[in-house]
């Protein structure tokens, strides 16, 4: 493992967000034939104030990269010393994910292969439980006088790496490495630079058959995690390996966040209807029981289309289909004794067959008041009961990632679409009257709301 091309690097930035926060230090080493052919290290500025807390974590303070160069003004030099060679940084993911922000800010595309010595850590020495890099200091007795600075860390990995060579030979750290660096099985026609693409963020991924044919739609809160696990070798899952078979090409959407891949994803199924989906699928059925406890009576199955989620609160459960709905109704009615006949699910009049059968407590022979059944119906109801639209009109919910902003523009539970800008939410906003009601979209958003503090996020559009 040693004797490859590697950079050891670290990374001091003004946070933990790579798409907001910048790099204000950088550190690393160059590796070549198992030995130290370079130490680098330079301040950045990051164009912004660094918050205390970092600076007391680190000791860099805003004065002192006030005169240091940009990253831009690094870029050449520090992309020379990192092509070509094997990252190797602690929690890798933190650092590559900084250094791709901050190149791709400036139009290039950086994709290294990285080795993360966290992982290692733990590879080598999984009887203990923590793998951070003080802990490792001390495990190891290792001395660093310049902690929490770039080259300093980056000095204890390659110290580390030394280390974990001594105690367990070269061969052993070499096939720990290389369990990280195996790539996945891709499928045929799936060029590997399409994976070195995909970002690390919220979205939705698609892939496409033959005929560029629709196969699957997901979502993810990390698009290259997700993907990518698709294509593991040691993958088992009997729908993935079908789908690697015949996927030939791939596609996706970043999201702002989590609510906007949802979104997104169930939209996507429903529109493109893609083979491996089963779930989510566009359903022209749905129903609910309409059933006012001052009328009583009968409760009414009612198209979804057709009912006003915005006015109606005395919506009680969606189904996917009358039958269901039926089905939902006469279970109902067995659990709580209710009269068939007065419930609408048998014609006739007199005595119903349930009561003979003493499963109706008779409110078809005068044995019980309507009013008394029509209270418990109500009770038997209440957990279907559809909380009705708790807005005036249109809301948009704010979402935003870094420098990622959306508004996900929403309409008595119906999912309008996303808008970047204000004319895009016009075009939205025009259209709510065809929104059709779906019964995925009303559950996502039900979970959203029942979150704390989202409400916070919601913007009321019209009335």
């Amino acid at each position: 493992m040693l004797n490859e091309p590697l950079v050891f690097l670290d990374l001091e930035t003004t946070g933990a967000n790579a798409a907001w926060d910048r790099v204000t230090e950088v550190g690393l080493l160059v590796v070549e034939d198992g030995k130290v052919v370079e130490e680098w290290e330079t301040l950045v500025n990051p164009g912004r104030t660094i918050p205390g807390h970092i600076s007391l974590l680190t000791g860099i303070t805003d004065a002192m990269v006030a005169l240091a160069p940009s990253f831009d003004d690094i870029a050449r030099a520090l992309w020379d010393k990192l092509e070509g060679r094997t990252l190797v940084a602690h929690n890798a993911r933190f650092d590559a994910g900084f250094l791709k922000s901050e190149f791709q800010r400036l139009a290039r595309r950086y994709a290294p292969r990285t080795l993360c010595t966290v992982k290692l850590s733990r590879a080598l020495y999984p009887e203990h439980r923590r793998h951070n890099l003080d802990s490792l200091l001390e495990r190891h007795a290792i001395t660093c006088g310049a902690r929490h600075r770039a080259l300093g860390d980056a000095k204890v990995l390659w110290d580390l790496a030394r280390i974990w060579r001594t105690e367990h030979g070269e061969d052993a750290l070499a096939a720990a490495a290389q369990a990280q660096l195996k790539q996945p099985t891709l499928p045929p026609g799936l060029s590997p630079l399409v994976l070195d693409e995909l970002p690390e963020t919220p979205g939705v991924y698609l892939f496409y058959g033959d005929n560029d044919t629709p196969l699957y739609v997901g979502k993810s809160v990390n698009l290259r995690s997700r993907v990518l696990s698709h294509f593991a070798a040691d993958q088992r899952i009997f729908k993935d390996l079908r789908i690697v078979q015949q996927i030939r090409r791939l596609d996706w959407k970043e999201t702002a966040g989590e609510l906007g891949a949802l979104l997104e994803e169930a939209r996507l199924v429903k529109e493109l209807l893609p083979v491996h989906n089963r779930q989510l699928r566009r359903n022209n059925d749905l129903c609910a029981f309409l059933w006012d406890p001052a009328i009583g009576g009968a409760p009414r199955i009612a198209r979804a289309d057709d009912i006003d989620f915005a006015r109606n609160r005395n919506i009680y459960g969606v189904f996917r289909s009358k039958r269901a709905a039926a089905e939902r109704l006469r279970a109902l009615t067995a659990d709580h004794e209710l009269c068939p006949i007065r419930v609408g699910l048998e014609k006739g009049k007199g005595v119903c067959f349930a009561h003979q059968l003493k499963r109706c407590r008779g409110v078809c022979n005068d044995q019980e008041s309507p009013r008394e059944h029509d209270l418990r119906l109500g009770a038997a109801l209440a957990a279907l009961r559809v909380a009705a639209w708790p807005y005036r009109g249109a809301i948009g919910v704010r979402e935003t990632s870094g420098e990622r902003a959306e508004v996900h523009v929403l309409n008595q539970w119906c999912y309008l679409g996303t808008a970047k800008n204000d004319d895009e939410l016009g075009e939205l906003l025009q259209g709510a009257a065809a929104a059709r009601f779906d019964l995925d979209t009303f559950k996502i958003l039900r979970r959203f709301f029942d979150t704390p503090n989202s409400h916070r996020a919601v913007v009321e559009l019209a009335a």
